[in-house]
């Protein structure tokens, strides 16, 4: 049995992380995006809880994946990851054309392709994670770090874009003798939302080509489902972790495949699940819904009091907290149930400041205050990166258990964002139980 060399390693180490970060590029891009398309779209800043709708109804992806594995069973995943990218890519290419386009509905205007395009892309942002996933069952578990290092980078890349892009930037004029508040000054951005949705839909195409090049790079054939240790890959028993396995070299190929490694899926009874798994899917269920659901539905609540700044800093460095996360994890990774439950408790109770921030919005603790913007910049920081390191650590755990835990994750990962951003919809755009702040205006003066 010849182990791959490292450069074959390394290149297949970068091919996943590219892979994984075209999974939520899409939405997270449209999401940064919104400070610009606002001003000219119809919705205005009622776009927001459209967009919230939309990538809640982006989760019948899953019954579509759903249906395709019904309707062709034993096909794999090629077939739907190619589909979820190229859905993606044309979906954005199209959104660089189409955005702005306005038509007449009951008598209103509405961005009715700003709208469809974004269901379109929530539908796929949302099936891959049912997709990708499972397809990383082929490759031993450090190999699902580069993947989440890579999904990290499809928040952080759009942030960067949108910071080089120049949005929200704003000026505050001198206080008039009169007492009058004057207007922020709002700069133009250095590019359009177009240009920004044509770099995104470049991101997505080289996310689609590193699969491309997985597909060709593997030594077994993708399309073929891993019920079984295929070649170059060692068994591992759901529920156990093999620290040996993930030390030696992947990609190592045998010159004959071991006779009776693909069983008959058909044959396979299911079993439910043993508790440390259903514990670890929990997990991954509610950091998943405050991660993507609940916190982000305050983030400019509990940041916008303490300035733009402290805003933009806390996204940015939030988004960065998650591949940082994904790089620690590849070389410090807590196995024990207990020591991850230890770290979600510790990012709650980062969640639970942040929520109070947003609460007490436009005056919280410490507001116009160097002390208050660092305390709240490193709770982001802190809250993200803790849930972002046991997202990870709970996915490599589970990928013991082969391709149906990797699905089960996907779907855990799925259900529960869709839980938090369904919980935070009627405070914020219903009841709207948190309050903003005017820019330029100091509401707690005296």
């Amino acid at each position: 049995m010849a182990a791959a060399p490292l450069g074959r390693v390394v290149l297949t180490h970068l091919l996943v992380a590219l892979f994984g970060m075209g999974s939520w590029a899409a939405v997270n891009g449209i999401w940064v995006e919104l400070p610009v398309v606002v001003k000219d779209l119809p919705e205005g800043w009622s776009l927001p809880s459209y967009l919230s709708v939309l990538v809640a109804l982006g989760n019948l992806g899953l019954l579509l994946v759903t249906l395709w594995r019904r309707l062709a069973p034993g096909k794999g995943e090629r077939i739907p990851i190619q589909m979820v990218q190229a859905l993606s890519v044309v979906g954005t290419a199209l959104l660089a054309l189409l955005w702005h386009q306005v038509a007449t509905v009951a008598g209103q205007h509405h961005s009715v392709a700003f709208l469809t395009l974004a269901l379109v892309l929530a539908l796929a942002c949302c099936a891959s994670n049912v997709t990708f996933l499972p397809f990383l069952s082929h490759l031993p578990p450090a190999f699902l770090r580069s993947f989440f290092l890579g999904q990290g980078l499809s928040a952080l890349l759009p942030c960067v874009l949108a910071l080089v892009q120049g949005v929200g930037r704003l000026e505050c004029a001198p206080a008039p003798t009169n007492g009058t508040p004057e207007s922020p000054h709002n700069f133009p951005e250095r590019f359009p939302a177009s240009t920004f949705f044509w770099a995104l839909t470049a991101l997505l195409v080289t996310s689609a080509a590193a699969f491309q090049g997985l597909l060709l790079l593997l030594p077994s054939p993708p399309s073929t489902p891993t019920w079984g240790p295929g070649p170059g890959l060692r068994a591992v028993a759901p529920g156990v972790e093999e620290e040996e396995g993930e030390a030696a070299l992947p990609l190592q190929e045998p010159a004959v495949r071991a006779a009776g490694t693909m069983p008959n899926p058909d044959l396979e009874s299911p079993r439910l699940l043993p508790a440390r798994s259903a514990c670890l899917l929990g997990l991954l269920a509610v950091t998943n819904a405050l991660t993507n659901g609940v916190l982000p539905a305050v983030q400019s609540f509990s940041c916008l009091p303490y300035g733009r700044l402290a805003y933009h800093l806390a996204v940015v460095l939030g988004s960065a907290a998650n591949p940082l996360a994904c790089f620690l994890a590849m070389g410090v990774l807590c196995r024990s149930l207990a020591g991850l439950g230890a770290l979600s408790l510790l990012g709650v109770l980062f969640g639970a400041y942040l929520m109070a921030l947003a609460v007490l919005s436009p005056c919280p603790p410490l507001v116009g205050t160097t002390a208050g913007t660092v305390l709240v910049v490193l709770s982001w920081v802190l809250c993200l990166g803790l849930f972002s390191y046991v997202k990870v650590a709970a996915s490599s755990l589970l990928h013991g258990g082969g391709r149906p835990a990797l699905l089960a994750a996907g779907v855990a990962i799925q259900v529960g964002s869709l839980l938090g951003a369904v919980a935070m919809f009627p405070p914020t755009s219903v009841y709207h139980v948190f309050r903003s702040g005017k820019d330029c205006v100091d509401p707690c003066g005296p």
